[in-house]
């Protein structure tokens, strides 16, 4: 029952997090669009420009002004809110899905670190991105965006690196896009609300507003919107084990990153010209190449496996790792027999033929089924994730693919590998897809 409601808990928060995040970055992607649509030839007194627009079936007359109205209207609209929401339940995601348990979903096997040492580093890398990039914005580098945004964008694929080293491929990915976010509703929170509040009191009180609050509000809006491609990878980026499962995961989070900025970039800029046309296929051919670089490695043929040792070492399940109170018998079933080893007599059969499945079955029933079945016994889970259950061979064969990307090619599966999948066994599963994946 708590697998089930922390499943459903997970789910509400992740959707309120996309309808905000939809609503946040649909109003700032309206706003540059609004902003570089005003027709500026000879305004009306006062108007920075103005712009006419058809939606819904109806006529809209939009005017922008160069600072403030001489008084201001009794209902000003304020767009803050789909920030500060967007914000807090992406928080919120990251404790439920990652910091409740962080040594299954967010420290790296292998990586000394315990549980609240990595929460520790998660949160903290949040403060501090936040802290050095507003240091770098208000110093001399702000006179410079062009600078500024590589210095930034070193950084933010510095911390992707680093992440890599201690993280999850998930935990990484989703820590930079927490950091991005963090600085995008800073820059809401810190700079661009109180600069129109500055405005807003000013008028109120009849006096010349500052014309430099606004323009370092606008400055920050268009950071905002040039993050928004980047971390909108980010969050689709967990269904797709190729990029964040690699182990230049961090490299690749650069490459799809510059060519996102470059896309922004075009559509920010096209209503001058058509100058930045070429970054759209650029990053075709980039988003292109990217899968190319990063396709998996060759497969281990039956016969590397078959100089392997007959008997696979089966490890029991560590107790912590499950979720607390499970014991390794409740998590998974009696590994079966090994399975005799092939005489000696016909080794070109067993090479020609590949891995016997009843091994590669063997494996699968210890290392995965815990979670991928109808009925899981991990205390995790209360239904199969994804809803990929590994309970018959044909459900094996039919999966063979994604067993191949996530367990044999970027090693994501089993997660945290609570069930501690050796490498020969992923070999053995990896020369058996390679020889056809077959059950008989």
């Amino acid at each position: 029952m708590e697998a089930h409601l922390l499943e459903w808990l997970n789910l509400s928060v992740r959707w309120v997090h996309m309808i905000t995040g939809v609503a946040w970055i649909g109003a700032s992607f309206y706003f540059v669009w609004l902003e570089n649509n005003l027709n500026r030839v000879n305004p009306k007194t006062g108007l920075a420009g103005d712009l006419w627009a058809i939606h819904g079936g109806g006529i809209y007359h939009l005017e922008k002004y160069k600072l403030a109205p001489p008084s201001m209207p009794e209902n000003l609209h304020w767009f803050k809110w789909e920030a500060y929401f967007t914000w807090m339940s992406g928080i919120a995601l990251l404790c439920v899905v990652f910091y409740s348990n962080p040594v299954l979903y967010l420290v790296a096997p292998g990586s000394g670190l315990t549980g609240p040492e990595g929460v520790a580093i998660g949160i903290g890398s949040l403060i501090a991105g936040w802290f050095i990039y507003d240091f770098l914005c208000d110093s001399a580098l702000g006179k410079k965006p062009a600078l500024l945004g590589f210095i930034l964008f070193v950084l933010i694929i510095g911390a992707a690196y680093g992440f890599s080293k201690v993280f999850s491929g998930r935990g990484a990915y989703l820590h930079v896009g927490a950091i991005i976010g963090t600085i995008m509703v800073g820059n809401v929170f810190r700079i661009i609300m109180p600069a129109q509040r500055a405005l807003v009191a000013a008028i109120a009180e009849n006096h010349t507003p500052d014309p430099a609050l606004p323009a370092k509000g606008l400055l920050r809006s268009r950071h905002n919107n040039y993050f928004t491609l980047p971390v909108l990878f980010i969050m689709i980026s967990n269904h797709f084990p190729s990029t964040y499962g690699s182990q230049y995961n961090w490299l690749i989070l650069a490459g799809i990153a510059v060519l996102a900025v470059l896309v922004r970039h075009y559509f920010n800029t096209r209503h001058d010209s058509h100058k930045f046309a070429w970054t759209l296929p650029v990053a075709a051919v980039g988003m292109i190449t990217l899968a190319y670089v990063t396709g998996p490695a060759p497969m281990p043929t039956a016969p590397d496996v078959a100089k392997a040792p007959a008997k696979i070492d089966y490890q029991p399940l560590p107790e912590t790792a499950l979720g607390g109170g499970a014991k390794p018998a409740e998590a998974a079933a009696p590994a079966a027999p090994a399975a005799p080893a092939a005489p000696a007599a016909a080794p070109a059969q067993a090479s020609n033929a590949g891995p016997a499945f009843d091994k590669v079955h063997n494996v699968i029933q210890e290392r995965c089924a815990v979670c991928h079945s109808a009925k899981p016994t991990s205390p995790l889970f209360s239904a199969a994730p994804a809803g990929v259950m590994f309970d018959t061979p044909e459900q094996i064969r039919q999966n063979a693919a994604r067993i191949q990307a996530q367990a044999i090619t970027t090693q994501i599966m089993p997660l945290g590998n609570i069930t501690q999948m050796t490498q020969q066994e992923r070999d053995l599963i990896g020369a058996w897809i390679a020889q056809g994946a077959q059950t008989n």
